[in-house]
């Protein structure tokens, strides 16, 4: 038994932090302690603000770090720092490229230049100060000026291998930055590194960039696959891993949630299951906000924390509109149990979006998310079958959460046919289609339910109003046919109708 269990102790060694909270989430843990590990990248990516995270991981734990640079001084590593608000104090600095004071008589045994000096000089001045200092963590910043002075990659494969068995036989840790300026296909490092990590700046046609990160191998480790969003903040790369719902289940009780609106509850068989979402289809200013909106206040009724994601529209817009409707967020808002986030598609990449809605979830506590609307969490994302799958996760995680999720996609079109930019109603457990349509030389408002997963649902399609007074939903429209054309056949009398309106409603949707 006794070498059983040493045997899955030598298996399983205890992990070391990469200073991320976000790549170590990535990496099941962190990484193997004394291995040799490769970060790549084009100037730019983040390179050197992860190796500076990685050498700090070190020193909160009270260990020794060194970091060793051939591409930029000392000077501008404290730059770097200080406007992360770091300090490098307890990492030490070897730097192999002149700095403005060269002429310092001080400093001339320890400041060199890579091109003036021979390939084994450079790496035997390198071994020289690990062996002096020896640090159990390691930056190497950048073999790109190896390669320059190997000339050829026989050569400076062979350094590489030498670096390699010189720090197999230390007891410490160490990352390589390379810029990629070799060629493409050049899979040296990769097959010597004990792991690859892969940081990408890509341009879009409008907005900010958008950073992503890529595990491209790690010897031994388990870790998620693919490529995961990241941003360089103040204070360091913010990693977000990429989600998989399947990762997060967690029991809550089964109950159903009334909207808060009688009409509606009748409409849906009585509300809403939890940890379902629901689907608000229709053309724009129809009155697909003002539901969701009334359905946040009606969670804050229950002291249900809600979230709701603007992506249309400002907060002092929807809480203008929302109080011309008689739904006054403010008390809600003061007491934390509503809150308007607006999000700006063109500067948040869709990994920061789910990172957002996560800390919501599982530290704000939130029971009803609202995304108003999918139209400008479209506009986020590179391609729409990426918006498919990213949305099939998020809404498989939210109903594992026991999360009320509410959709808001608006179609192209105000009458008849209407265009959806993206079809995603197979995704949502229930949907609701409102349409505008004319009677009498008035505009007019319908609202149906077309889809309920469990449970009943009404299969009628009922008018509804949007006054001072908040939603009012009238009884089903018996006498018509062809209401989603825009122009139906009315065959009734008056009194099956909701009553006129004294002018424009109270607000628009």
């Amino acid at each position: 038994m006794a070498e059983r269990q040493q045997g899955m102790h030598e298996e399983d060694p205890p992990r070391i932090s990469t200073g991320s909270e976000g790549l170590d989430d990535i990496l099941g843990g962190g990484l193997d302690a004394d291995r040799l590990y490769l970060c790549e990248g084009r100037p730019g990516a983040g390179k050197t603000t992860l190796a500076l995270q990685f050498l700090r991981a070190g020193v909160a734990l009270g260990e020794t770090t060194l970091y060793v640079s051939l591409s930029e001084t000392e000077r501008e590593l404290r730059l770097v720092a200080r406007r992360h608000g770091w300090s490098l104090d307890g990492i030490e600095v070897f730097e192999l490229v002149p700095p403005e004071a060269s002429l310092d008589p001080s400093r001339e045994l320890t400041v060199f230049h890579p091109a003036e000096m021979e390939l084994n000089e450079t790496t035997r001045l390198i071994f020289d100060r690990v062996v002096a200092l020896n640090p159990t963590r390691i930056v190497l910043d950048s073999l790109s000026e190896l390669r320059l002075l190997a000339q050829n990659s026989l050569r400076y494969r062979r350094q590489i291998l030498a670096l390699k068995h010189f720090f197999t036989g230390r007891t410490c840790t160490v990352l390589m930055l390379d810029d990629m300026s070799s060629r493409a296909d050049d899979l040296q490092l990769h097959s010597i590194a004990h792991g690859v990590i892969m940081l990408e700046n890509v341009a879009v046609e409008y907005g900010s960039e958008r950073r992503r990160l890529r595990v491209v191998k790690m010897r031994g480790i388990p870790f998620r696959g693919g490529f995961h969003d990241f941003a360089i903040r103040h204070g360091g790369l913010a990693i977000y891993p990429r989600l998989i719902a399947a990762e997060h289940r967690t029991p809550f009780a089964a109950e159903i949630v009334s909207s808060g609106m009688p009409g509606m509850d009748a409409m849906l068989g009585g509300g809403l299951a939890r940890g379902s979402s629901l689907l608000l289809m229709g053309a724009a200013g129809v009155g697909k906000s003002s539901l969701s909106l009334g359905m946040s206040l009606a969670s804050a009724g229950r002291g249900e924390h809600a979230v709701i994601y603007a992506f249309d529209e400002g907060r002092a817009h929807i809480l203008a509109r929302s109080a011309a409707l008689g739904m006054v967020l403010d008390q809600a808002m003061d007491t934390a149990l509503v809150r308007i986030q607006q999000v700006d598609p063109a500067e948040l990449s869709p990994g920061e979006f789910i990172h957002l809605v996560r800390q919501a979830v599982e530290v704000e506590g939130a029971r009803l998310i609202v995304i108003d609307s999918l139209n400008g969490y479209l506009s986020a994302m590179p391609d729409e079958r990426f918006l498919i799958l990213q949305m099939h996760e998020l809404l498989s995680y939210l109903n594992q959460r026991g999360v009320l999720t509410v959709l808001v996609l608006a179609q192209h079109g105000m009458i008849g046919p209407l265009q959806t930019p993206v079809d995603i109603s197979y995704l949502s457990d229930a949907v609701m289609l409102l349409r505008y349509f004319e009677f009498e030389g008035e505009v007019r408002r319908a609202l149906s339910v077309v889809k309920k997963r469990s449970g009943r649902h009404e299969r009628s399609i009922r008018e509804f109003q949007l006054d001072n007074q908040g939603v009012a939903i009238g009884p089903p429209l018996r006498h018509f046919t062809g209401v989603f054309t825009g122009t139906p056949l009315y065959t009734g009398t008056r009194a099956t109708l909701l009553g006129t309106d004294d002018g424009d409603d109270a607000a628009e949707a």
